[in-house]
């Protein structure tokens, strides 16, 4: 099933925790319309900019498989409102910062990312269809065992 143009359902709920561990990730019917509106707010348009597939590494999660992965309960994945993904050969700053300039979303978060390697870590977005986007432009870095975010 396609979500829009670029993006199929089945991509959008694939975890590799879920499979692991026999965990139901499929959405209802509600969540699956979050995920429409998360790919033709966010995903369609960094598309359409960096004319270059996005490969999702995590968007759609039942809270079974936040848990599993240790992820908030209030995460806004359970939703199908946020996304993880990385877009191949062009640094991952560059990417959240398109985001944060053009688009209109609640948390961009560049996860992970190290200056000394563009490619590092990975971009967390997410699009909240039920109330103001909050526009928060974070970073998470690990600091003594804990993600730490920080204003960028």
């Amino acid at each position: 099933m396609n979500l829009s143009e670029n993006f199929t359902l089945q991509e959008l709920i694939y975890s590799d925790t879920a499979i692991r561990m026999g965990i139901d990730n499929k959405p209802n019917d509600e969540t699956v319309e979050n995920l429409k509106i998360l790919c033709e707010n966010i995903l369609e348009p960094i598309r359409a900019n960096f004319k270059a597939p996005i490969v999702v590494s995590s968007g759609y999660r039942s809270e079974a498989v936040c848990a599993a992965i240790g992820s908030s309960s209030k995460s806004q994945h359970i939703k199908g409102q946020a996304v993880d993904f990385e877009i191949f050969g062009i640094p991952n700053k560059e990417v959240s910062d398109w985001i944060v300039q053009n688009l209109n979303f609640d948390q961009c978060i560049l996860e992970f990312w190290n200056d000394k390697e563009p490619n590092s870590g990975w971009v967390h977005c997410s699009y909240n269809n039920e109330g103001n986007n909050r526009k928060q432009y974070l970073n998470a870095q690990k600091l003594n065992g804990r993600v730490v975010y920080t204003i960028i």
